[in-house]
């Protein structure tokens, strides 16, 4: 059974998530909700400390504790996946969305762990094997302060990974770049990749993991990464909180009338 100050922090997080509290709304004064019967001074004290440290509100002298304005973050489409911030630099993908967001990160906020498992069928399907083969499943909870953000899965052939820190069941980032330096490394430079996308609602046990209030949806995301040769390199399956997230794509307008005349 969780905490008084923790059931507290958990009603009061449903109400900013649901805009009955609205950004910029100063919330009750402790002493309010202790007269309401929601608890102890330390118990309301405790619950705001810890909405504070998930980002849903500020508290200050003066101003008591207060709504955060927090925008979704930008999931970009393109730009994430740009060569020079993981194949020249360190940066990893969802580095990249807090950058475009004007959010801080910290690398602890993404979590990892890595075992072989038997292809279900979407990632047998994805890199051409027969269900149930082997693959390397490297799994990540990305967080943003204390608040999960979206788990990714991504599906590895094991040809393609055995022997480098993708597989390395060390907890933690695959390192300086992530998976893409690495496969870069290996030989597999990625080349394109397709996205689809499905809005659903939510597993009991995502609802649970993703800390989701009642009546939110996810958003899950399949991800296929090619070489320039057409080979799929990885499969990756993502789990999303729909409210947390605002998708950007940026491309260019392909005109395929003009590339057939220029072919004639």
């Amino acid at each position: 059974m969780a905490p008084k100050w923790r059931e507290l922090a958990d009603r009061i997080a449903e109400k900013i998530r649901s805009g009955e509290y609205a950004p910029g709304e100063q919330l009750p004064q402790i002493r309010e909700l202790v007269e309401a019967g929601e608890g102890s001074k330390s118990t309301v004290h405790a619950a705001y400390k810890a909405l504070e440290a998930e980002g849903l509100v500020t508290s200050s002298r003066g101003h008591g504790t207060v709504v955060r304005d927090q925008p979704p973050l930008k999931r970009l489409g393109i730009e994430r996946y740009d060569k020079a911030k993981w194949r020249d630099s360190d940066e990893v993908a969802f580095i990249a969305d807090r950058v475009a967001s004007g959010r801080a990160y910290r690398r602890n906020e993404q979590t990892q762990t890595v075992s072989k498992v038997p292809a279900p069928t979407a990632v047998a399907a994805a890199h051409g094997l027969p269900e149930g083969a082997d693959v390397y499943a490297r799994a990540r909870l990305v967080k943003e302060g204390t608040q999960p953000t979206h788990t990714l899965t991504s599906y590895y052939r094991p040809e393609h990974v055995e022997g480098t820190r993708i597989v390395d069941p060390t907890p933690g980032p695959a390192g300086r770049g992530g998976g893409f330096r690495v496969l870069y490394d290996a030989g597999y430079e990625i080349d394109h990749m397709r996205e689809t996308l499905f809005a659903r609602v939510p597993t009991a046990d995502e609802t649970q993991l993703l800390q989701l209030a009642p009546g939110e949806w996810v958003v899950e995301l399949h991800r296929t990464t090619f070489t320039a040769d057409g080979t799929v390199v990885e499969f990756a399956l993502g789990v999303h909180a729909a409210t947390r997230f605002s998708w950007t794509y940026d491309f260019n307008v392909p005109d395929s009338a003009a590339e057939g005349r220029e072919g004639t």
